[in-house]
């Protein structure tokens, strides 16, 4: 990836403003015509968005979409959307006992309310507040009930089952940071307290012992930074077995979705941490442990995702995918095609990543840090531009070139293409609009964005 060093967050201030406005137009293109009778809408097909009704995991990100788009713009309908829908369709969220999802849907939608309440961005309603509240409570108590136990500590099962331990859900898993913080703890059998904070922290010690790779020790036969999407694991013993994958090409291949997922989420934790007592750590392996291996998973992954990434800073779905050969010795010092004949990229997975990049570089601040930030911003400056930025006033995706799970065949193929290109994902478009918002507001000098902002002060 070819790094352009000078790039500050303002830097992106007019890319920007054309940005919000194509996403304005997109989110009520898809607020006139989706049909929500027939679930919540997906990805796109032919520049129309469908549904895949399976675990619901993106209505959270939907319903977000229109709050981001308020805090970007103070557009209020956008506010009026993003509070009536969380009230219509967020419960079952809140409660579903079949997912790893819950710190994707409710900290879209309720944390993003409470977080903008608690700025002063919408007037103060205590009864409001205390709703949001309670679900965040709860949702992160559901969340880490799915929880196994191996023989070096546990980790938040995929709904694949309780031997499975996916790498997107250490972003997930942040509301059990959140649950923890606003004082909630998951009550088990016997009326035993379960610590919600020792649960993040041991799902994402396991993610980053069994789910990331660093050319050392076990792994020496291994490349660093390189992650499995599904680390699975003897029910009867504990044992971990083996790497797997569900949405990539194998699992000794590194899908680039799931690999973004890592990036953001070390790198949330670790900002989150910050704000952690030492006396609440210290019981966990103490700050010292417990930063030194969430650092050392988050420098790893987002070192491949800069090796492994085309110039311009976009992957292609998968590091080991069959046919990137044809594409050339030399294609990664190229920018990326996403109309190839060979290989699909996924924007999605950069719109992850760029975030990731510039979370880790503010919290490593100096030259490293720098470093990781001018990436991020790389990266953004290349989604908010043709052939990623959606400017057809037709098309209901706005961040094109989206990949959802290619083994299965899930995604459209357009006529005259080989490979499938030019569609939209629903966390894709909520991502890339939640990077946007992140370096606005470092342009502008506003509070910082975090997923922990909804906590009190």
């Amino acid at each position: 990836m070819n790094i352009k060093q000078e790039l500050e967050p303002g830097s992106l201030e007019g890319q920007l403003t054309r940005f919000w406005e194509l996403s304005g137009q997109k989110i009520r293109l898809i607020t006139d015509q989706h049909n929500d009778a027939k679930g919540s809408p997906v990805f796109t097909v032919n520049g129309g968005y469908t549904t895949r009704g399976w675990t619901e995991w993106t209505e959270g990100f939907r319903i977000g979409n229109s709050i981001l788009q308020y805090d970007a713009t103070n557009e209020a309908d956008f506010l009026k959307i993003g509070e009536e829908e969380t009230v219509e369709c967020m419960a079952s969220h809140v409660s579903h006992v079949g997912v790893h999802d819950h710190g994707f849907n409710n900290i879209s939608t309720y944390g993003n309310l409470r977080r903008l309440m608690l700025e002063g961005r919408i007037k103060h309603d205590q009864g409001k507040l205390e709703f949001y509240e309670l679900a965040l409570k709860v949702s992160g108590a559901v969340q880490a009930n799915r929880w196994t136990s191996h023989q070096d500590g546990g980790f938040i099962h995929s709904f694949n089952g309780p031997h499975s331990l996916f790498v997107d859900t250490i972003r997930s898993c942040r509301i059990l940071s959140l649950s923890h913080r606003l004082g909630h703890v998951l009550m088990g059998e016997g009326d035993k307290p379960i610590n919600l904070l020792g649960r993040m922290v041991e799902h994402a010690r396991s993610t980053a012992r069994y789910s990331i790779y660093y050319g050392e020790g076990r792994d020496c036969y291994d490349v660093r930074g390189r992650t499995a999407h599904e680390a699975l694991f003897n029910t009867t013993d504990g044992a971990f077995r083996c790497p797997n994958s569900q949405q990539g090409f194998s699992g000794f291949t590194t899908w680039t979705r799931g690999l973004a997922w890592a990036m953001l989420g070390f790198a949330e934790e670790l900002e989150f941490l910050k704000t952690c007592p030492d006396v609440e750590l210290a019981p966990l392996g103490g700050r010292e442990e417990i930063e030194c291996f969430m650092q050392k998973a988050a420098q790893a992954t987002c070192d491949f995702y800069l090796e492994n990434s085309a110039s311009d800073g976009i992957p292609y779905w998968d590091t080991g995918a069959p046919n990137l050969h044809k594409l050339g010795d030399d294609y990664l010092s190229l920018p990326a095609d996403p109309f190839n004949p060979h290989e699909p990229v996924d924007s999605s997975a950069a719109a992850i990543a760029c975030q990731g990049l510039v979370r880790l570089g503010r919290y490593l601040g100096g030259g490293d840090g720098d470093r990781y930030t001018q990436a991020g911003l790389t990266v953004l400056r290349t989604l908010l531009d043709e052939p990623y930025l959606s400017s057809d006033p037709e098309h209901q995706g706005l961040l094109l070139h989206s990949v959802y799970h290619r083994p299965n065949g899930w995604d459209h193929i357009p006529a005259g293409q080989t490979i499938p290109c030019g569609e939209s994902s629903m966390w894709g478009d909520y991502h890339v609009r939640e990077a946007a918002l992140l370096v606005q507001r470092l342009a502008r000098e506003e509070p910082y964005l975090t997923f922990f902002g909804c906590l009190p002060a």
